[in-house]
């Protein structure tokens, strides 16, 4: 389980404590110990950041009035993203954005190492982005937060890769365990979104963080759900098609998401480098519609508690507090649909603003408006049997999350355990598959895994595929090459020859350009006839090469250029289309069937 990649000097008591593991506790038991450690702490971050996060919505807003509009739902955002703007830029110097993206990133491209900063910048920066209305969630920091926490565990005690992985799966489910006291929930979250398969080796491991995350936030916060839900009637069979019809549309609104948040995310790139524009924009942005629809301050979870656990229309109107729509109750369904229409833009104005979230709660969200938007219309147009408004909000819950996310399970459990709404475990099923094939149909990713996917560097659980990614270039080029120059000489060539451990010789320009090769099999008919050593020179023996990579190109790219050319080496160019070396096919495909080896044992 030891890495046995370059070491740096480590502190003399943690050598000491390495010595005593390695003779004392066996590897599967220390990543028991590791994956309960990283339980615990992610426990400890989910609280503090709720805590963070409730005492400054407490000060900034406890004084605010039900019955009117409140003037500084126009400050407080733009001074939460410009706070953490500056957070970030000055003391961080770090991109802290899409937390789960940079988790899977991380697993595909950087050997599931996270940077060290990780561990507490987005707490901190969550904590002031929402706590100042900020319309995103915090779930993508606390996932990110935890998993960088298992993952400099793991590199604190220079454990390989294989298990590094495992340890930032440990931190991700134990923050979504811890955050919303739902274990199993944490555990098919590691399984769907981050896409970690469940080895043996990999299983025991997250169920114990899993675990200790959930017992060690009930024993910080006590026995109350995350969201309180009393079932308003029991499900019936007569409800399936109303449950399918919901899945539909909570597929489509999905697609609404993100296809929206992927054209404001585009936008906000444009001023990448203009910081106090993007301020500006998104500030406004989100300040003028928190200050038009107050149920988009912060994560929303009031809100969605208002639809759980209203029984009558005056607790159901208790949505319109603060607006400019109170006291107009005929307007509630206007109301409910503006706020799910604008929330997506409320979020990406945060995000791209410079403000610190994720899109978990934003679906949570959305997916409970949908629902009760959804089964208001049905009931007011008497459209086949009664469905129960509160019901049909927390299936349209798991139904946003399985499609936003491609997620079915961890939209079914999470939804079940927060709300202790088990007995809606059929429902929730419908509406979770039946969200997930619509949007299958026309986005095949996740909002998390989509950024990568376009990149090639998304890990699947298909094998294969998974191996390719994890793969990377640069541990397959060959970099001892024997280069000769276009002029020299078939004699000067031939001590180039006896040198060289390939079958390429790369003919180069002075800059290192690549001008041809030399297949050494192609000219054996010359190279030992002494007599014409010098009548031909490098640029009259040199051919094409049968295809060039790029520095970066994808694994499963330069196999199918493989398989395509027939080819035993392939040059390899860096940015500036200099040599960087050649990659062997028996190695790469050595390498291949190594990696397929390890991923696969338990």
């Amino acid at each position: 389980m030891e890495n046995t990649s370059k070491e740096l000097k480590r502190p003399e008591w943690l050598v000491k404590l390495h010595d005593w593991r390695v003779a004392n506790v066996s590897d599967k038991m220390f990543l028991l110990i590791l994956a309960f450690v990283v339980g615990v702490l992610s426990a400890v971050a989910a609280f503090v950041l709720h805590g963070l996060i409730n005492t400054i919505v407490a000060l900034l807003t406890g004084r605010f009035h039900a019955d009117t509009y409140n003037w500084l739902y126009l400050v407080y955002p733009v001074v939460g993203i410009w706070l953490t703007s500056l957070f970030v830029r000055y003391v961080v110097r770090d991109n802290i954005s899409h937390g789960i993206t940079r988790i899977l990133y991380a697993i595909s491209s950087n050997r599931s190492r996270l940077k060290g900063h990780n561990t507490w910048s987005s707490v901190i920066a969550s904590a002031i982005t929402i706590g100042f209305g900020g319309s995103v969630g915090a779930e993508a920091p606390i996932v990110l937060t935890g998993s960088a926490i298992g993952s400099n565990l793991g590199q604190l005690f220079r454990l390989d890769n294989k298990t590094l992985m495992t340890l930032v799966g440990c931190g991700a489910a134990g923050a979504i365990a811890g955050i919303f006291k739902a274990p199993i929930a944490g555990l098919v979250f590691t399984l769907e979104v981050l896409m970690i398969d469940m080895t043996m080796s990999a299983l025991l491991p997250i169920l114990v963080s899993c675990v200790t995350a959930t017992c060690f936030t009930y024993l910080f916060s006590g026995n109350a759900a995350l969201f309180s839900f009393h079932l308003d009637s029991d499900w019936t069979v007569e409800r399936v098609p109303a449950c399918i019809l919901l899945g539909i549309t909570c597929g489509f609104v999905s697609l609404y998401f993100i296809r929206t948040m992927t054209v404001c995310e585009d936008l906000f790139a444009r001023f990448k480098n203009k910081p106090y524009i993007k301020l500006l924009i998104g500030g406004a942005t989100l300040s003028t519609l928190i200050f038009l629809f107050p149920s988009l301050y912060g994560e929303g979870y009031h809100s969605i508690n208002l639809l759980l656990n209203g029984k009558t229309e005056a607790d159901w109107n208790q949505i319109l507090d603060g607006s400019l729509f109170y006291g107009h109750s005929e307007y509630i369904i206007l109301y409910l649909a503006l706020v799910l229409f604008t929330k997506v833009f409320a979020t990406s104005a945060t995000n791209g603003g410079g403000g610190c979230g994720g899109t978990f709660a934003p679906s949570l969200f959305i997916g409970c408006f949908t629902g009760f938007l959804f089964s208001r219309l049905w009931n007011m147009n008497q459209i086949g049997v009664y469905v129960p408004e509160k019901n049909f909000a927390l299936m349209g819950m798991a139904g946003v999350m399985s499609g936003v996310m491609h997620a079915p399970l961890t939209g079914i459990f999470l939804i079940a355990e927060i709300t202790s709404g088990y007995d809606l475990f059929m429902p929730l099923m419908i509406v979770s598959v039946s969200a997930y094939l619509t949007i299958n149909i026309f986005e095949p990713h996740s909002i998390y895994g989509m950024r990568l996917a376009k990149q090639g560097r998304l890990v699947t659980h298909h094998t294969d595929h998974a191996v390719l990614t994890l793969m990377s270039l640069d541990s397959v080029i060959d970099r001892d090459y024997q280069g000769v120059d276009p002029d020299m000489e078939l004699g000067q060539m031939v001590h180039k020859i006896s040198r060289s451990h390939t079958d390429v010789l790369p003919v180069t320009d002075a800059a290192g350009m690549l001008m041809g090769e030399i297949d050494i099999r192609k000219i054996r008919h010359v190279m030992f006839r002494t007599e014409l050593y010098h009548h031909f020179k490098a640029h009259q023996l040199m051919v094409e090469p049968a295809a060039v990579l790029s520095d970066g190109t994808p694994m499963t790219a330069v196999m199918k250029t493989f398989e395509r050319t027939q080819a035993d080496w392939l040059p390899v160019l860096d940015v500036d289309n200099h040599l960087k070396g050649y990659i062997s096919r028996k190695r790469m495909y050595d390498m291949y069937r190594k990696m397929v080896h390890d991923f696969s044992q338990d």
